[in-house]
């Protein structure tokens, strides 16, 4: 299947390492001109084109924002990294804000930004990298929990706006795939409990379907498709990429 992403340009954000260099790769194979933005500015693989963001510093935010205006993109892929572990109970005011302030205010603009490109073409892709925790909170990740779930809501509202332009919005929601900030998040919770990192592992393989942990090239083959020709009548969809653990219609 020719997935039309030839000549086309793809800015995808948090592209360093995880899903987010997944997704940068599948879509430079597919032909697309990858742009790759991450804290460090290094591209996850040759001919890719390198550059820093850093989404919890608002004069990097506006750097990219401006170079947007001068250099349009076709294609864009949200993904930033979840806040730390912790309870609903008990947070404060300031660590909600500063989890939105790190991963919905920053999206929201840089997507803001791309769409006047987007609609001066006809055409344009929005994936944004959410969480299984939006459809069922996962448990000790409430600010990541409360913070997807408000983007979820945005996406699904730009979504309607921007149909008529030929511009798609939608999210891809990861369960267990195998990443850093997985293995991360076991580490985190074997250390409270008391069990070991290979304990937590196999107690949560048997939670899934599938048996297994996903390998992150699953879960950017799902966004690229949402960003090809093909899927130009797929709009304001979450699509789970989970091995079948979210149990819920």
């Amino acid at each position: 299947m020719d997935l039309g992403l030839k000549g086309k340009t793809a800015l995808v954000i948090g592209a360093s390492r995880g899903l987010g260099a997944a997704s940068a790769k599948l879509l430079a194979e597919e032909g697309a001109h990858v742009i790759a933005a991450s804290r460090s500015g290094d591209a996850p693989a040759e001919g890719m084109e390198g550059i820093k963001l850093d989404l919890s510093d608002a004069g990097s935010v506006d750097a990219l924002i401006a170079r947007l205006a001068e250099q349009p993109v076709d294609i864009l892929v949200n993904n930033c990294g979840g806040p730390a572990a912790g309870p609903a109970k008990g947070q404060s005011k300031a660590a909600w804000a500063a989890a939105f302030d790190a991963m919905a205010a920053p999206i929201f603009a840089i997507t803001d930004a791309a769409l006047p490109g987007m609609i001066a073409k006809g055409w344009g892709r929005v994936v944004t990298v959410g969480s299984s925790g939006i459809v069922q909170p996962i448990p000790n990740l409430a600010l990541s929990n409360g913070v997807r779930g408000a983007v979820a809501g945005w996406s699904k509202t730009l979504a309607e706006e921007v149909a008529p332009h030929g511009i798609t919005v939608n999210m891809v929601l990861p369960g267990r795939i195998a990443t850093d900030r997985l293995a991360q998040l076991d580490g985190i919770k074997a250390e409270k409990t008391g069990a070991s990192v290979d304990a937590v592992q196999e107690a949560s393989r048997k939670t899934i379907p599938a048996g297994r942990y996903g390998k992150p090239e699953e879960f950017a083959s799902m966004v690229t498709y949402l960003c090809s020709t093909q899927a130009s009548y797929v709009t304001g969809s979450m699509i789970r990429v989970d091995g079948g653990m979210i149990r819920g219609m």
